[in-house]
């Protein structure tokens, strides 16, 4: 089934996307449906809501009428909303709001890396990291970052399939098996 749910929800964000193209407004359209993903996942009263059986579906798109328009002024946005709502698939929103912006990446030429690093890193760290990671890549890179202590010093970054891995634990395991071998 999760796979049936990515395949509709990247249906969904292609068609929005495909909107946002159009009308010249993509980047707008994925910040929001990004926004709404976010209400969705810090909010389990609205999931609740709008996933319990209990409350009829005229009573949970008021609810959506009413907050809609405060948080997406795009009516593109508010309809596909609205219609996950009807078609039983607002639990979507999420994986959504991931397809569209894998879309807006790719139509951009951007691409997403997750560094993960023992301490948190200051400006000038993250800009060469960045940088290096540009360079190799030959597109912009947006980057996520993360603190994992057990790496105890260095850096370990993720663009797509492309792991450099510069991690203090690393470079330990790599030379407790030289000298086991």
């Amino acid at each position: 089934m999760a796979a049936l749910g990515g395949s509709i929800a990247r249906r969904y964000a292609r068609a929005l996307f495909g909107m946002g193209i159009d009308a010249g407004n993509f980047e707008a359209l994925g910040r929001e449906i990004g926004d709404l993903a976010g209400l969705w996942a810090s909010s389990p009263e609205l999931r609740q809501t709008m996933e319990n059986p209990v409350f009829k579906p005229s009573e949970k798109r008021a609810i959506l009428e009413q907050i809609l328009p405060r948080l997406t002024p795009t009516p593109e946005v508010q309809r596909l909303v609205l219609l996950l709502l009807e078609r039983r698939r607002i639990v979507l929103l999420p994986a959504i709001a991931r397809a569209y912006r894998d879309l807006a990446d790719a139509h951009t030429g951007r691409v997403r890396a997750k560094v993960i690093s023992a301490e948190p890193l200051g400006p000038a760290a993250l800009d060469r990291v960045r940088l290096s990671l540009e360079e190799r890549t030959g597109k912009k890179v947006i980057l996520e970052t993360a603190v994992d202590a057990d790496l105890i010093g260095g850096v370990v970054a993720r663009v797509g399939d492309l792991v450099l891995d510069g991690s203090v634990r690393t470079q330990l395991d790599d030379l407790r098996q030289k000298l086991l071998n």
